[in-house]
C-alpha cells in the first residue's frame, strides 16, 4: 500500500534552519579578535553542518584532537549562543512545509547533533512545534549512528516504515538507512561531506522543501 508518511523527522541547521551566517559570525569574530582577516562566509557556510567541529576547521586549521581545542571551541560556543538568533531563519519554503504536514494530520519532529542548550532556544525564537526533538546529547550517540532516529520513533510511538528523515549531509542519509527510515537529501541545505550528494545512498533528492510534501511510501 503506498501512502503519505505519518511522520517527518529533520536535520535543523541546513535542512530546517539556515544557522550558517550566525555560525560564520562567531568563527569570524574569533578570526578578527586574534587579528586575522574575517574569511568569505561560501567557504565557512558549507562546514556549518559540523557545528564548531567544521567552523573551527575552516577558520583555524585545528581540530578536536589538537591541543587547545577545547578553550577555542567553548570561546566559539559561547559567542554563538549569545548571538545565534541574530541572523538564521527558516529556510525559504518551509513554514509553508511544515505546516502543510501538520494540516494533513501527520506529525513532524528534529533529530540533530547539535546540543540542546542552542536547540530548544532556537525552537522557541522561531516558534516551532515539532512532536519530537532529538538533541546532539540526548543520548551517548549521535548521527550517523541510527539510534536518535529510533529513539525519535519511539519516542512518538512510530514506526520505521511510516516516517522519513531529511538531512543536507551523508550522515543524515547514513542514520536514516541504518534506522530503515525513508532517506532525503535536502539540495538547498550546506552540503559539508567530500562525497557527491548522488553518492550518499539517499532514497530520495530534493531541491525544495514543497517536494518533501509529494513524498509516498510503501508499506
Amino acid at each position: 500500500m503506498t501512502e503519505y508518511p505519518k511522520v517527518y523527522l529533520f536535520d535543523l541547521d541546513g535542512t530546517l534552519l539556515d544557522s550558517a551566517p550566525d555560525l560564520a559570525a562567531a568563527a569570524n569574530h574569533m578570526r578578527t579578535s586574534r587579528g586575522l582577516a574575517p574569511l568569505p562566509f561560501e567557504t565557512l557556510r558549507k562546514t556549518a553542518s559540523s557545528g564548531a567541529k567544521g567552523l573551527l576547521g575552516a577558520a583555524f586549521g585545528i581540530h578536536p584532537q589538537d591541543a587547545g581545542y577545547a578553550d577555542m571551541a567553548k570561546e566559539f560556543l559561547d559567542y554563538y549562543e549569545a548571538h545565534m538568533a541574530d541572523h538564521s531563519r527558516l529556510f525559504d519554503g518551509v513554514p509553508e512545509m511544515l505546516a502543510a504536514i501538520t494540516a494533513q494530520g501527520a506529525r513532524w519532529g528534529i533529530i540533530t547533533n547539535k546540543h540542546a542548550r542552542f536547540v530548544h532556544p532556537l525552537i522557541k525564537f522561531h516558534k516551532l512545534k515539532p512532536a519530537v526533538v532529538v538533541c546532539g546529547d540526548t543520548l551517548k550517540v549521535n548521527k550517523p549512528d541510527p539510534e536518535p532516529i529510533r529513539f525519535a520513533l519511539q519516542s512518538i510511538d512510530a514506526k520505521a516504515t511510516e516516517a522519513i528523515y531529511a538531512g543536507d549531509d551523508k550522515r543524515d542519509i547514513d542514520a536514516a538507512n541504518g534506522a530503515d527510515v525513508f532517506s532525503v537529501a535536502v539540495m538547498w541545505g550546506y552540503l559539508g561531506s567530500s562525497q557527491p550528494v548522488q553518492d550518499w545512498g539517499a532514497d530520495l533528492i530534493v531541491h525544495n522543501p514543497s517536494e518533501i510534501l509529494g513524498i509516498k511510501l510503501t508499506n
